[in-house]
């Protein structure tokens, strides 16, 4: 039984996504402890109840302090399987939080996996888009293909959203980036939901993220703009630089009261910082560090953030690998 202490670093949802993932990876039971200890709400919630059961459902592993509000959890995994995975979230809770557990054994798996309910776009989560433009390209370079389908967008606070992906059983290549080389595109998607459309939300959001990209990156990005019938009204921008040995990502959140320019502007200076700043972007840096560990390899990042360090320290109690983390650099050995 490997003992994970939920306060550990960030102390945040992170931990327990990353642990139960392994666990099924691995077969090896474990105990979070002090759940989300470090969130201004401890313990479970609705999103990471539904991403534990989620992995817990392709590997008939058996599951011990899974409720609301629980700040302990037991995990026992059973052996993973191929299958079909359908994935309630009665509220806007992030779908991308939930895959990032799911996907860790599903490379042992080839599964057909259908979520309805939660948030394609939320606060401090990555956005489906993101994952599907950044994220699984660069599993892809490493020998792990997913395919996923928006079939509708969802957001705060009714979510509803619905979203199909499909993975393949992998076995994971190297991962060398240490430098992006040139750009070859920069593209993005400006998403609202319908009933923004006569105030040209997704139009305005990316307007201005192309002028602000073109100014400072001498590259006018090629925009779509989408407008789609949600279960409440929002909007969001992701916006992805392709260069020769990698892809980073920037994006935008709108929000109430917030002017569809500001959102723009955000995701453009969120791309351009992490583009100036290193090879990989910093929130694709921790969410790929499972992966590195098994395929091995070295990335330069933008920056190491602490849920970059609390995932590492995570992976190495349920694998037999060591992260060399100097200054922009993550390598394993």
């Amino acid at each position: 039984m490997i003992i994970i202490d939920g306060d550990y670093g960030s102390g945040g949802g992170q931990i327990l996504r990353t642990a139960i993932g392994l666990a099924a990876l691995t077969g090896k039971a474990c105990r979070i402890e002090k759940v989300r200890a470090k969130r201004p709400h401890p313990g479970l919630r609705e999103q990471h109840l539904q991403a534990i059961k989620a992995v817990a459902s392709i590997c008939e592993g058996k599951l011990e302090g899974a409720e609301i509000g629980s700040t302990e959890v037991e995990f026992y995994p059973g052996q993973i399987k191929s299958d079909n995975i359908f994935i309630n979230i009665s509220t806007a809770g992030s779908i991308g939080l939930v895959l990032q557990a799911l996907l860790i054994p599903a490379m042992q798996a080839d599964l057909n996996i259908k979520i309805k309910g939660g948030a394609t776009y939320g606060k401090w989560a990555p956005p489906i888009s993101y994952l599907q433009n950044v994220i699984f390209p660069l599993l892809n370079k490493m020998g792990y293909q997913i395919r996923l389908k928006i079939l509708r967008e969802g957001f705060y606070p009714r979510g509803g959203a619905e979203v199909k992906v499909k993975t393949k059983k992998a076995k994971l290549k190297t991962l060398e980036i240490t430098s992006k080389g040139e750009i070859i595109n920069i593209r993005g998607i400006s998403t609202a939901s319908l009933s923004l459309k006569n105030s040209q939300v997704a139009e305005r959001q990316a307007e201005v993220a192309k002028r602000v990209i073109a100014r400072h990156l001498e590259t006018a990005p090629d925009t779509q703009t989408r407008y789609c019938d949600t279960a409440c009204p929002g909007s969001g921008i992701q916006l992805w630089a392709e260069t020769e040995n990698s892809i980073l990502g920037g994006n935008a959140l709108g929000e109430r009261g917030k002017r569809a320019e500001v959102v723009g502007k955000e995701a453009a200076e969120s791309l351009i910082y992490e583009y100036d700043s290193g090879e990989v972007d910093s929130h694709a840096a921790d969410q790929l560090l499972p992966y590195l560990a098994i395929g091995k390899g070295r990335i330069k990042v933008s920056q190491v953030t602490e849920h970059c360090r609390t995932n590492a320290f995570i992976i190495e109690k349920f694998l037999a690998v060591k992260f060399k983390i100097v200054k922009d650099t993550i390598a394993v050995t």
